[in-house]
């Protein structure tokens, strides 16, 4: 008799990113062979034979983010399950927010339930989370931080994180409240970070799913307190909104959302493309960026230029909003005489002589 069927959802989900990371890990040592002329030296340690070939690179590790939660201790399984019998070394890491009382003990427990699926490398990363942005983004920040230097100190080729449909549909609904457009809208990435770092297998597999494959292996699951805190975005979403939704329009507006994601990030993908070709157009002979050139290329190419050169000159992609991009666009569009354009991390943005110049001051 096979798994419980979430368990084997679970299962292939891994088994499928794990095999996109096999495949690039090959690809990238036959870019990269050895040099075959490089022989070990005595110097090289115990055990090693002078004048004989270097060992063979090690397979890839990939680490799991573990809360605790039944969304990544699932993950956490499947990859404990997976990643032996395809060769892959699996570890774990837990972060350690420090917002709640005994969040040391909590961080202590997942490693020990990391550490009893099999994983190794597992240690727990405690964090100091800012107030910039809120307290959401910032916890995010720092937790990503902590992802980033772990990845980096054990040599990770990727990190496995265990958002779901469910949270791809916050996401979007998210995106659509702030306005921000269709690379908003396109939700989180199914591979993501620099290098491909991130990967997120159950995108399309529901919050459920992966609760049904814990209770089906026994494995005892912590609901964080502030998953269920009005006092949060995502929770008032996820426990009001996305309900009253489902209720006004009915069953099916969860996966809706996760498709539009999609849709969206293709969309998002052409267009930010276009716009690197259209660049090169729109610039002198010194680099300066030409309105009139900019003028005639469609609002949401141009929007992407002016994003992409105002990122460049220093402004934070985290706090650049479309309304920053609205008024540099007005420069271009709706030129009256108006006067520079602040946008965040002290760049500015102002026409001189038929052209823009985006820069710090």
């Amino acid at each position: 008799m096979g798994p419980h069927p979430a368990v084997a959802a679970i299962r292939l989900a891994v088994r499928r990113v794990l095999h996109d990371i096999l495949d690039e890990h090959t690809r990238n040592t036959d870019e990269h062979p050895p040099n075959p002329g490089e022989y070990s030296r005595p110097s090289d340690g115990p055990g090693r034979v002078p004048g004989a070939p270097r060992e063979r690179e090690p397979s890839p590790l990939v680490l799991v983010a573990c809360s605790g939660g039944a969304d990544s201790l699932a993950l956490a399984s499947a990859l404990a399950f997976e990643a032996p019998r395809l060769g892959v070394r699996a570890g774990g890491v837990t972060v350690d927010h420090g917002l709640q009382a005994g969040s040391d003990l909590r961080a202590a427990e997942v490693t020990l339930r990391l550490r009893g699926l099999g994983l190794d490398p597992v240690e727990a990363v405690a964090v100091t989370v800012g107030r910039g942005g809120g307290p959401e983004a910032a916890a995010r920040d720092a937790r990503y931080a902590a992802l980033d230097a772990a990845a980096e100190r054990h040599g990770a080729a990727a990190v496995l994180l265990g958002h779901t449909r469910d949270d791809q549909a916050e996401t979007v609904l998210l995106g659509l409240a702030r306005g921000s457009g269709i690379r908003s809208l396109s939700g989180m990435a199914a591979v993501s970070g620099t290098a491909g770092r991130y990967r997120r297998p159950f995108l399309r597999l529901d919050r459920q799913t992966a609760r049904k494959a814990c209770m089906a292996q026994s494995l005892p699951v912590w609901d964080d307190p502030h998953n269920t805190d009005p006092a949060y975005t995502r929770s008032r979403l996820r426990h009001e909104g996305l309900p009253a939704l489902e209720k006004a329009l009915g069953k099916g507006v969860v996966e809706a959302l996760a498709r539009t994601a999609q849709l969206s990030r293709d969309d998002a993908d052409a267009l930010d493309a276009w716009a690197g070709r259209a660049e090169a157009g729109v610039r002198d002979a010194d680099g300066r960026l030409e309105c009139a050139g900019l003028h005639a290329l469609p609002p949401a190419v141009r929007r992407r230029v002016l994003r992409r050169a105002a990122i460049d000159a220093g402004a934070p992609a985290g706090s650049l909003f479309a309304r920053h991009i609205e008024e540099v666009d007005r420069l271009i569009t709706g030129w009256r005489g108006q006067g520079a354009i602040n946008l965040p991390g002290r760049v500015v943005a102002r026409r001189q002589g038929g052209r823009l110049v985006i820069r710090q001051g």
